[in-house]
C-alpha cells in the first residue's frame, strides 16, 4: 500500500517527523537504483518503471514544501497585521515585515521547510543520477551494436 503523505502531513503536521523519516529511507534505496549493476537488459528494462516511481515520490516532496511555504505566507502575513495594526500603521511596512520575520514561530516553520528543501534536493540529485544511468545505458547498447559485444557491468 503506497502511503499519500500529502494528505496526512497537510491535515496534521505533526506526521512531519515521519515523512521525512520514510523518505530518507527511500533515498538510500533509490541510490542503489542508480548505480547500474548486473544485466544490461535487466537495467534497460527496470528503469522507466523506477524512474517513475521516484520522480513521483519527488513531486509528492516538492508538493508537501509548497503546502509548507504557503502556511509561512499566512503565519507571516499574521505577525505584520499584528505589527501593523499594534503601531496604528506608524511602523513602516518593511519594518513590520523585518519584526513579523524575526518571530519565533516563523523561524520555527523556517527551518523546518529548509529540512524539506534539502530532502527535495537530495531527491533531485536521484533523478539526475537515473538520467545519467539512461544516458550510460544507451551508449553501452550503441557499443554493442557496433560489434563490442564484450562490454560487461559491474
Amino acid at each position: 500500500m503506497v502511503i499519500r503523505w500529502y494528505t496526512l502531513v497537510t491535515n496534521d503536521l505533526g506526521k512531519l517527523p515521519d515523512f521525512i523519516a520514510y523518505y530518507e529511507k527511500e533515498l538510500e534505496e533509490a541510490k542503489k537504483e542508480v548505480k547500474i549493476l548486473g544485466k544490461l537488459e535487466k537495467n534497460i528494462a527496470e528503469l522507466p518503471g523506477i524512474t517513475e516511481f521516484r520522480f513521483n515520490q519527488l513531486q509528492e516532496i516538492n508538493a508537501i514544501l509548497n503546502y509548507m511555504n504557503i502556511q509561512l505566507r499566512k503565519i507571516k502575513s499574521k505577525y505584520y497585521r499584528k505589527y501593523r495594526e499594534k503601531y496604528n500603521r506608524d511602523l513602516a511596512r518593511l519594518e513590520a515585515e523585518k519584526y513579523a520575520e524575526g518571530e519565533d514561530e516563523v523561524i520555527d516553520y523556517e527551518v523546518l521547510i529548509n529540512e524539506v528543501a534539502l530532502l527535495s534536493r537530495e531527491w533531485d540529485g536521484i533523478m539526475k543520477g537515473l538520467e545519467t544511468k539512461q544516458w550510460q545505458l544507451g551508449h553501452i547498447v550503441r557499443l554493442r551494436v557496433a560489434g563490442m559485444e564484450d562490454i560487461s557491468i559491474g
